[in-house]
């Protein structure tokens, strides 16, 4: 069965379990934090929408973290207190999940969680297929927004992705991406393209309702099996010897996790400016 466990009962937890519940993709999600009763009460206020909003999936709540154990999806969110999972408290937290439900794939929806990707993978041992970032799907929305408007038309039509280490280190790749079909490179000038990559660093981070509705698109991919393509936290690959950071990349999704890295057709620019962001 097609199972979440979301992991704290913060803002955006608590968002996630209900935009996901909309989706209708999933047969349950477990929402769970270990703070009093704040879970239980958000997963009950999420049941009694059901009716008016029309879902099916059932939530819950509950404290006990083992109730994760046997989730299909087991997203790291934020703490009923609003602080994200991040640090040595985060990867503590995620060791402990790992060992409750090791077939599962893990995803970090909070933004400050890009060193948490990493450190799974490298200290934790988790495949990098099955752990992965979604807070860059959230500013890919937001930049899909503010391009929309430079070019007068609907962020609908607008495809692109974005690579490196937020805030800081961003590429847009732009000979790659498209508006109604059209490159972009064509559609919108080298003014309108530096005004936008102007206003990235102030998109960063993005809010829990941007977040939340990262999170669902990517956990939705992995329970449907469709194969989209998003942008997400993704660690490095150790296996020659070459240490960098985990980075926003776009990468296309399957069931059992990681598929592969779209990054066919990347000029050798934008190439270099990745490598540069990844470095250790």
């Amino acid at each position: 069965m097609n199972d979440v466990a979301i992991i704290g009962a913060g803002e955006l937890g608590g968002t996630l379990a209900h935009v996901l519940a909309r989706g209708d993709a999933a047969h349950a999600i477990r929402l769970l934090d270990e703070t009093r009763t704040v879970a239980v009460g958000k997963a009950l206020d999420i049941m009694q929408a059901a009716p008016i909003e029309r879902f099916h999936t059932v939530v819950s709540g509950g404290r006990d973290l083992l109730r994760a154990a046997g989730a299909t999806v087991v997203v790291i969110a934020d703490q009923a207190s609003g602080t994200e999972w991040t640090g040595d408290d985060g990867i503590a937290l995620l060791g402990r999940i790992v060992r409750t439900t090791p077939g599962a794939i893990f995803l970090c929806a909070g933004a400050t969680q890009r060193e948490l990707v990493e450190r799974g993978v490298r200290e934790l041992g988790v495949r990098r297929e099955r752990l992965l970032g979604s807070a860059p799907e959230a500013l890919v929305g937001a930049l899909r927004a503010i391009v929309g408007l430079e070019a007068k038309g609907s962020p609908k039509d607008v495809a692109l992705s974005v690579l490196g280490v937020p805030p800081d280190k961003l590429i847009v790749p732009w000979d790659e991406a498209t508006i109604a079909g059209l490159g972009i490179t064509r559609v919108l000038d080298v003014a309108a393209r530096r005004r936008v990559e102007g206003r990235v660093p102030a998109l960063w981070p993005p809010g829990p309702l941007a977040l939340a509705s990262a999170a669902a698109r990517v956990t939705e991919a992995f329970l449907t099996g469709s194969r989209r393509v998003v942008s997400a936290f993704v660690a490095p690959d150790d296996t020659y010897g070459r240490r960098a950071k985990a980075a926003a990349l776009p990468v296309r999704l399957r069931a059992e996790g990681l598929l592969n890295i779209e990054l066919v057709g990347l000029s050798a620019r934008d190439r270099v400016a990745l490598d540069n962001a990844m470095l250790l």
